[in-house]
């Protein structure tokens, strides 16, 4: 199928104008090569090539303008990071200088690769055919003393690694945006950031879509309940302002009653109608009286507390002046009484004497 798909690219670029034949094509991401790096790796750079490599794994393993690659299966794989997920490249768009990368830096080459010069690149026209070869004239042809610079190394993934290493597209999108500024300088390399942009934007509008069905649906209908909520409110308030306006007139009316009542009950005893005020309209005055003054009692007769004071006048100051001269009469006819027994004693005693 992998066949099919590169054949069909490559006879639809050679029936297209020269201009128009530029459309770089890659495979579906996530392909499985047999490829599994749980650590960054370690890479160093091929003399006189702007390429890296990994001396210490057993796969043909590079790192170019920004890419990793990888050669695996008669197929080239690109990858913004380490570990993939990987894309497919038809071989017609590989870059040159990872073409132009000697035999001896290939950590796992094909069997076909064994029996060419070690120091040399592959013999890819010899490989892929004579229609790669017309596409591709010229390939082997370079200037060394032109060669460009190598782009830096992504050393920020190093820390992520193992359960730490992201998967998603998305993900991958905004952490090298975040650490990573190098702008790649091949097309091949261009494009696929484009692509790997478009899919990482996909892919979140995709999982807002997922997380949030709940939260777009709720919203939804509170839009189409909104019209009719708006058209009752009207209603509801002007009900509960005229339910208001109607206890208002029921407590007036209660008021003016009360009050209507307090003036009549006024008017009958003959007083003239007071403001009372809220609360004590119907409590009964108290009248304060002046305490009355203790009355002069001889030594007989002796009545009970109790009689005494039911006896004792109760009245106001005017009473004071008769209740004292009644005293003073009182003891004067005691003082009297006692002067008449004292002379009637003494007259006896003279008797009793002469005797």
């Amino acid at each position: 199928m992998r066949y099919l798909v590169i054949a069909l690219a490559i006879l639809l670029c050679s029936a297209l104008p020269a201009r128009a034949q530029f459309s770089i094509e890659f495979g579906a991401p996530g392909v499985n090569i047999g490829i599994n790096m749980p650590v960054y790796p370690t890479l160093v750079r091929i003399p006189g090539y702007p390429v890296y490599y990994d001396p210490q794994v057993n796969s043909n393993y590079f790192f170019y303008d920004g890419l990793y690659w990888v050669y695996s299966g008669d197929n080239w794989y690109a990858s913004e990071w380490y570990n993939g997920p990987w894309q497919l490249v038809a071989p017609v768009y590989v870059p040159q200088f990872l073409l132009l990368v000697p035999v001896r830096y290939y950590r796992a080459p094909p069997v076909y690769f064994r029996s060419w010069y070690r120091d040399g690149p592959p013999r890819w026209g010899e490989h892929w055919g004579h229609t790669w070869e017309q596409r591709r004239v010229g390939w082997d042809r370079w200037d060394r003393h032109s060669v460009p610079a190598a782009a830096p190394l992504p050393v920020y993934q190093r820390q992520y690694s193992g359960n730490n290493y992201p998967r998603a597209v998305e993900q991958q999108q905004v952490i090298r945006s975040q650490n990573y500024r190098y702008q790649p300088r091949e097309a091949v390399a261009q494009q696929h950031f484009q692509q790997r942009a478009a899919q990482g934007r996909l892919q979140g509008q995709q999982g807002q879509q997922q997380v949030q069905p709940q939260g777009n649906a709720a919203r939804a209908r509170a839009q189409t309940q909104q019209p009719v909520q708006q058209g009752t409110a009207p209603q509801a308030e002007q009900q509960q302002r005229q339910q208001m306006n109607r206890q208002r007139q029921q407590q007036e009316q209660l008021h003016q009653q009360q009050q209507q009542q307090l003036q009549q009950s006024m008017q009958g005893q003959g007083r003239p109608p007071q403001p009372q005020a809220q609360g004590r309209q119907n409590a009964p005055q108290e009248r304060i009286r002046p305490p009355s003054p203790p009355q002069a009692q001889g030594p007989e007769p002796r009545s009970p507390p109790a009689r005494a004071a039911q006896a004792a006048p109760q009245g106001g100051g005017e009473n004071h002046g008769p209740q004292q001269a009644r005293g003073g009469e009182n003891k004067g006819a005691q003082h009297e009484g006692k002067g008449e027994e004292k002379g009637a004693r003494k007259g006896q005693v003279k008797q009793d004497e002469n005797k």
